[in-house]
């Protein structure tokens, strides 16, 4: 069976999918609900515990914890960020924009790595690999913004979901492009 149409190559397709659609409803959510404080909080707590769950979830589908340590120490920089946008939406958005940023350099450089590593066993991971290095980039950018006078928003997250919903999918259409192909060709 090759890679393409392998079971984990199935799974790595669905798995893009569903963070991109997750990410598609937490935009819609965000600029829906933005401007009521409680759910602006929640939503923006809820962004990278759900990153932790998805990490975690993927990690274990792909060989456990053990064998993905990018992934488990992404499952572990999540959780914090968790925990600290918790904190940073008790102080303001400055904080929390703060708390994104480090964490979009952090996660990003994981996930680059994570993508490097998966390009070598199922191919079509160079989407994920740009994502994870304009996340590192767009980490500074937050970073830079919380420092400003101006008071951030979840807008200001936005754009940062969307590229990852974009990636995301980008991610999935691809490997169901190079699925579809490997089946047609008879492989």
């Amino acid at each position: 069976m090759s890679n393409e149409t392998s079971p984990q190559t199935q799974w790595l397709r669905s798995y893009y999918f569903v963070r991109g659609f997750f990410s598609v409803a937490w935009i819609a959510l965000a600029l829906l609900f933005g401007g009521q404080a409680a759910l602006a909080s929640l939503l923006l707590v809820i962004y990278p515990a759900w990153d932790a769950i998805a990490n975690l979830i993927d990690a274990r589908s792909n060989g456990g914890m053990k064998a993905n340590l990018s992934q488990a120490l992404n499952v572990a920089v999540s959780s914090i960020t968790t925990a600290a946008v918790i904190l940073a939406v008790m102080r303001d958005m400055h904080a929390v924009l703060a708390v994104f940023g480090v964490w979009a350099i952090v996660s990003g450089l994981l996930q680059l790595y994570t993508g490097v590593r998966r390009w070598r066993a199922y191919g079509a991971q160079w989407v994920m690999i740009l994502s994870g290095a304009q996340s590192t980039l767009a980490g500074g950018f937050m970073i830079t913004r919380s420092l400003g006078t101006a008071m951030p928003s979840i807008l200001d997250i936005v754009p940062y979901a969307g590229f990852g919903a974009f990636y995301f999918l980008l991610s999935a259409i691809w490997l169901s492009v190079a699925i579809h192909r490997k089946a047609n060709a008879g492989g």
